[in-house]
């Protein structure tokens, strides 16, 4: 077994006979996101950490199993949510190019984005800092799981919250709720798509890498 992740890929490439710029290609059509030669070098040299979904991509095109250390693997944070605070549309970094934290025991990495949270209009349940850690589909808007839980979502001015959802007084409409009771609630707002949070990390507890 490899010693590193990059021994890893190096290895699968080999194996493969794929160039790293053949690689490089490969995964941004898997992952259709840009990918290019210098980040793939950078992985097989142990100068840039793998999300879940590259070490999945990979193994995926090169046939190379995938290594113990998937255990090791890490989630991107795809940027902030506002928690009372307006935050522009929190998909600030390249798919895989933001700041990575450590993936949470227990979660499976796979197509999970992090984000941290600004503001503290959900305390006590999240606090100015915390990590939180959600899946969605993409063309699944606001599904029915989501109404009254506790969600990340994106409004039609590409702001990013998180809150609680309830129905608004129109369908298509939506209340997003604050749990700190000094905080202001928005009342009938359109969603491009809400998904509910599926694990939170307290601030002290995360591990950035």
């Amino acid at each position: 077994m490899p010693a590193t992740l990059g021994q890893w890929v190096n290895q699968a490439l080999q194996a493969s006979g794929k160039s790293q710029a053949q690689l490089a290609e490969d995964m941004g059509a898997v992952l259709q996101a840009p990918m290019d030669r210098s980040k793939v070098n950078k992985i097989v040299l142990d100068k840039r950490k793998m999300s879940a979904d590259e070490m999945l991509a990979i193994s995926e095109i090169t046939g190379a199993a995938l290594p113990n250390e998937l255990s090791q693997a890490s989630v991107s944070i795809a940027g902030k949510v506002g928690a009372g605070a307006l935050v522009p549309v929190f998909d600030a970094y390249e798919k895989g190019d933001g700041p990575q934290v450590e993936c949470p025991p227990g979660l499976n990495p796979h197509g999970v984005v992090a984000v941290e949270v600004e503001g503290d209009s959900m305390e006590p349940a999240f606090s100015d800092g915390d990590i939180l850690f959600y899946t969605r589909d993409s063309d699944n808007g606001v599904p029915e799981e989501a109404i009254g839980a506790k969600c990340v979502c994106e409004d039609q001015n590409a702001m990013g919250w998180v809150k609680q959802i309830k129905r608004g007084t129109e369908p298509g409409l939506f209340n997003l709720i604050s749990l700190n009771p000094t905080a202001e609630n928005q009342h009938d707002i359109k969603l491009k798509w809400a998904a509910r949070v599926r694990l939170h990390w307290p601030a002290e507890l995360v591990k950035k890498i």
